[in-house]
């Protein structure tokens, strides 16, 4: 009997300990667990997104500017002052083109602002006919950057032609019309972001395939496997088509700058996957915190480094290529392969393993065979 009673309290008690250590490692594994998306979704918001715009808001302002000052005055002095603000404007422009989500993405935004190669017959079409709505999507390669890349490089030869030219009658009001369009609409977009859509994407702050955290990682890789990618790379080089288009290039008028637009849209898929803020060496929480989070709590294999490793290697291979992408493709094709082939690692490395590993969809169909 005394033996039994025994037996029976170590049994109690051995039930009152499992449970408890069963309670106490739940919470453990919750605390360990938890990814404050939130977080993310606020570092994304306030010190990249809103920032960049801002920044692509202020240099159209000065493009506007110095587009008044040229029409005023046409002369060498401030065609100068209207390419480079141009090209500064085309830049920053790379800083916010991944975010075609809110008012960006119901506006069309990218679409208005830099579908290239553009369709030089339409613009000279709008030009002489001054009958032409830029709202409509017929209109998408007639306007923009690229627009305004063959109006300022390469309606005539030289540049004393261009401004010449530039300076007066249709193509001035055509010049004004798409630098204006530009303006307004990117300042639609950055106040709604300032005034409302920020509080909204922190908020949506939730799993699922609606969730501000699975569209915009959507988004990024998007932006990163058609633009950056196949766009700016992969098209021009003929990947896709098996002939190469070299004319198919970002900026192909100016010439000299489609690696610096290049190397600057590089930057900024970096910046935001590192959460680098504008302006700033201060990273916060980012996607990489968010792959090193998952790594930390189940192991495997270090995606975020294989991902930025192989952007390293991309930049690697841009610095033998030309200035001049369109240059670089007819002269020596193979280097442009090999950039590409760079980005397709960090592709593969996205679309399947960093999604997977997020547990995120992708939402979007492409025929590349990815």
């Amino acid at each position: 009997m005394k033996i039994s009673k025994y037996l029976l309290f170590f049994a109690l008690f051995s039930v009152i300990f499992i449970v408890g250590c069963e309670d106490t490692e739940g919470e453990n594994e919750g605390e360990t667990e938890a990814f404050d998306r939130r977080e993310m979704l606020a570092n994304w918001a306030d010190n990249i997104i809103v920032p960049s715009y801002i920044n692509y808001r202020n240099s159209l302002q000065e493009l506007v500017a110095k587009k008044d000052n040229f029409l005023q005055d046409s002369n060498e002095s401030t065609y100068s002052e209207l390419t480079t603000a141009w090209l500064d404007a085309y830049k920053n422009w790379q800083h916010v083109s991944m975010f075609e989500i809110g008012k960006a993405e119901s506006i069309g935004l990218r679409n208005f602002t830099n579908i290239y190669p553009s369709d030089v017959s339409l613009i000279e079409q709008n030009i002489n006919t001054q009958s032409y709505n830029l709202e409509l999507p017929s209109n998408f390669d007639a306007q923009g950057f690229p627009a305004l890349d063959y109006l300022l490089f390469g309606i005539a030869e030289g540049d004393e032609l261009i401004f010449e030219k530039l300076g007066e009658g249709n193509y001035s009001k055509y010049l004004d019309d798409l630098i204006t369009r530009l303006f307004t609409l990117t300042d639609l977009v950055t106040e709604d972001w300032i005034n409302r859509y920020s509080a909204e994407f922190i908020d949506n702050d939730g799993s699922s395939a609606t969730a501000s955290v699975d569209k915009m990682v959507n988004d990024f890789l998007f932006y990163n496997e058609k633009f950056l990618r196949a766009g700016k790379v992969g098209i021009p080089s003929g990947v896709f088509s098996g002939n190469k288009i070299s004319s198919a290039v970002e900026a192909p008028y100016a010439g000299q700058y489609s690696k610096v637009l290049f190397l600057e849209s590089l930057d900024a898929v970096e910046n935001f996957f590192n959460g680098r803020h504008v302006g700033s060496v201060t990273t916060g929480v980012s996607l990489k915190s968010y792959l090193d989070h998952i790594r930390t709590q189940n192991g495997g294999s270090d995606i975020a480094n294989d991902i930025t490793a192989e952007w390293d290697s991309a930049r690697l291979k841009t610095q033998v290529l030309s200035d001049n992408f369109m240059t670089q493709i007819e002269d020596d094709n193979i280097k442009m392969r090999e950039l590409y082939d760079e980005l397709q690692k960090a592709i593969v490395l996205m679309k399947v393993d960093m999604m997977q590993a997020l547990n995120i969809q992708v939402d979007f169909i492409d025929a590349d065979g990815d």
